[in-house]
């Protein structure tokens, strides 16, 4: 019987350690797209700027097409103005002059502040950029490590297959078909140690006379609570063979 328990618990020990390393199999594809998520933030926030800068730039040229406008016509009204005769007309090109010249300053007062703002959000982008180099290296290493722990885990699955197939083969077909009926119904937890009367899974007392049947270790019982197949965890042989 003790032998039955052991390739049980060596059985359940596999199952434990495949659903572990599938439970982290399947994080995978979450943990990539969130490094993803991470780099279009990045790229999001660059692309913000660049629009934005783009934006300056052409509002730039389009104040610097003004201001040449405004120059232009200042110098055409400065000619007119050496040309007029009458005291009321000179009166009138001179308000003119007054006005483009205000236009002309206005524009030049503008332009300054978005060379400004061009200036600020250039230094702004050339950061954004280099931090966007930083991370794309960073991601692109830790998206290789994440790569690679798959094809370890997935290496390691396939080990652990042959490990369960080895130890199917050598409990009883009835024995096999029951343990996993009840590994697929309990949470992959077929079997469990009861130790001081104590069920070690279910955390529920086993009846004096089953425990006292359970310690002789004669035939094959279960958890009057959890239905679990179980076996005395205080067994000396059951002990040293979980600290192996």
């Amino acid at each position: 019987m003790e032998k039955k328990i052991l390739l049980l618990i060596e059985l359940q020990d596999c199952d434990k350690r495949r659903k572990a390393v599938l439970k982290k199999k399947d994080e995978i594809p979450a943990r990539l797209k969130a490094l993803d998520e991470s780099l279009k933030e990045i790229d999001d926030e660059l692309d913000k700027e660049l629009k934005q800068l783009d934006e300056y730039k052409h509002e730039r040229r389009h104040l610097e097409q003004e201001i040449d406008d405004k120059e232009s016509k200042i110098v055409k009204s400065n000619i007119k103005l050496g040309n007029i005769k009458s005291n009321k007309e000179y009166q009138a090109a001179l308000k003119e002059l007054s006005d483009l010249k205000a236009e002309k300053a206005v524009y030049e007062d503008k332009a300054i502040e978005i060379m400004e703002q061009i200036e600020s959000l250039e230094e702004i982008s050339a950061v954004s950029k280099e931090k966007k180099a930083i991370a794309l290296e960073g991601f692109e290493k830790l998206r290789t490590e994440i790569l690679e722990e798959a094809k370890t885990m997935d290496k390691k699955l396939k080990s652990l297959e042959v490990e369960r197939e080895r130890l199917s083969r050598a409990i009883d077909g009835k024995l096999l078909k029951r343990y996993n009926f009840i590994s697929e119904h309990k949470d992959g937890l077929a079997i469990s140690a009861v130790i001081k009367g104590v069920c070690q899974t279910c955390n529920m007392g086993i009846p004096p006379q089953q425990f006292n049947e359970l310690i002789r270790g004669d035939e094959l019982m279960t958890c009057p609570h959890c239905n679990r197949i179980i076996y005395w965890g205080e067994n000396q042989h059951f002990i040293s063979h979980e600290n192996s």
